[in-house]
């Protein structure tokens, strides 16, 4: 499923003339991209390493037995949200997504009750790259899904996964000039997501575009 913010947008209009109203679920209503991220106990086969859909499969992990994913972050330009690579259980999956500012995210934990995820915003320091230092950061700022048992609840998750929060006087905040860099600032490269699973079979993520 592709989708484009325009097209939300005049959808939204359609249907509802308040398109932030909660539904039952805590998410706002109206039309949105919904993207799942499934964790699955075995790798899928390589040639699921395309896109289409909108899923990602990523290593499942147990409680005690973390499996990390990189989800790969590209600008589309056309104000699109298009996975790119939905076999995440070799590593990495990509996914295509507009600059922050037209949209927000919202995130809720699914399936067997007990497992648990992460999801931090990382970059590359462009000022730190072939370094000793290293050159990959990570925002001070996550989210962490817990499936509980009962009703799960969408939660907005905008500002950790569109923004990298920075620690203050670092290297990286000073070349970019604050401790908040949003999504795609020029001031870093190779953004993505970093999914810590502990046992969690489903993250449902949701992009709705703001109301006009």
């Amino acid at each position: 499923m592709r989708i484009t913010l325009c097209t939300a947008a005049a959808l939204a209009v359609i249907a509802s003339a308040n398109a932030y109203a909660q539904t039952g679920n805590g998410a706002p209503n109206g039309p949105h991209y919904n993207l799942n991220i499934i964790g699955v106990s075995h790798d899928k086969s390589p040639n699921m390493a395309t896109g289409s859909g909108n899923v990602i499969f990523v290593g499942l992990g147990t409680k005690s037995t973390t499996v990390s994913t990189k989800i790969l972050l590209s600008e589309s330009t056309d104000g699109s949200f298009d996975v790119l690579d939905k076999n995440g259980t070799d590593g990495e999956a990509s996914f295509a997504l507009p600059a922050p500012g037209s949209y927000t995210v919202w995130a809720r934990a699914l399936g067997t009750p007990g497992g648990q995820a992460k999801m931090t915003t990382c970059a590359t320091d462009i000022a730190l790259t072939g370094t000793d230092a290293g050159d990959v950061i990570c925002s001070t700022q996550n989210e962490v899904f817990v499936r509980g048992t009962g009703k799960s609840s969408f939660r907005n998750v905008t500002s950790a996964l569109t923004t990298i929060t920075l620690v203050a006087g670092s290297p990286a905040a000073l070349a970019c000039g604050s401790t908040t860099v949003s999504l795609f600032n020029s001031c870093l490269e190779g953004f993505f997501w970093q999914y810590d699973n502990n046992g969690l079979k489903l993250l449902q993520v949701r992009f709705y575009p703001n109301p006009s």
